[in-house]
């Protein structure tokens, strides 16, 4: 009776394939990180972007369609870590929030990379025709918005005072968080960063919080 032939599994191969290209694509967006914090988007290159990989333009283009594909490719995975810390689980309070935001810009001090790109970015996308003018709009409306909700819901239940313009609360913050990241980026050795924006929120929190909130 002929032996009967057992089918061979590639799957340990095309694994290892797929490996392989998830290590490529993490090490060109990681270079393009370092590219568009140091060059901006305009002035870097997919060229010189690909030579830091190690592999040709076009093999980076057979991960990235294009410089712009690039672009918001680099954004979004660099906001992902944001969002996880941020959007991934209900705080128990306002203040339980605040502690996770200084904690995240803790956790943005080891990765001055990602600070210096979108403090250049942001920059340049200001020009309604830059790749990512219409990101960093959604982005910023975004981020105020969840922080709105938080702090409506805040006042809802009595922890915040009721009356305070939740908007302008939001505004502040985020123009506060952006002013100092900025100033850090440029020299990193000035300031605490998490220590100078923990300061700002616990004094602006003390102004906002209901008196019957006092000692919390």
């Amino acid at each position: 009776m002929p032996e009967k032939k057992v089918p061979v599994k590639r799957e340990s191969a095309g694994r290892g394939t797929y490996a392989v290209g998830d290590a490529r694509r993490r090490k060109i967006l990681d270079t393009a990180v370092e590219h568009f914090g140091q060059w901006g988007f305009h002035a870097s290159s997919l060229a010189r972007i690909a030579h830091d990989c190690g592999i040709t333009q076009g093999g980076l283009l057979h991960h990235f369609r294009s410089k712009e594909d690039l672009l918001l490719s680099v954004l979004a995975q660099s906001e992902q870590h944001d969002v996880e810390r941020l959007f991934g689980e209900e705080p128990e309070s306002y203040a339980a929030y605040l502690d996770t935001l200084v904690a995240l810009i803790g956790d943005n001090t080891r990765r001055p990379g990602i600070v210096r790109m979108f403090n250049v970015l942001v920059g340049e996308s200001g020009n309604l025709g830059h790749p990512a003018h219409q990101y960093f709009k959604e982005r910023y409306a975004r981020v105020l918005r969840h922080t709105v909700d938080l702090l409506e819901a805040a006042v809802a239940r009595g922890e915040l005072r009721a009356g305070i313009d939740c908007r302008a609360v939001g505004c502040e913050q985020l123009a506060v968080m952006d002013g100092l990241q900025i100033q850090w980026a440029l020299d990193p050795e000035s300031m605490d960063m998490p220590g100078r924006v923990g300061d700002f929120l616990r004094r602006q929190y003390e102004e906002i919080k209901a008196p019957s909130a006092a000692g919390a």
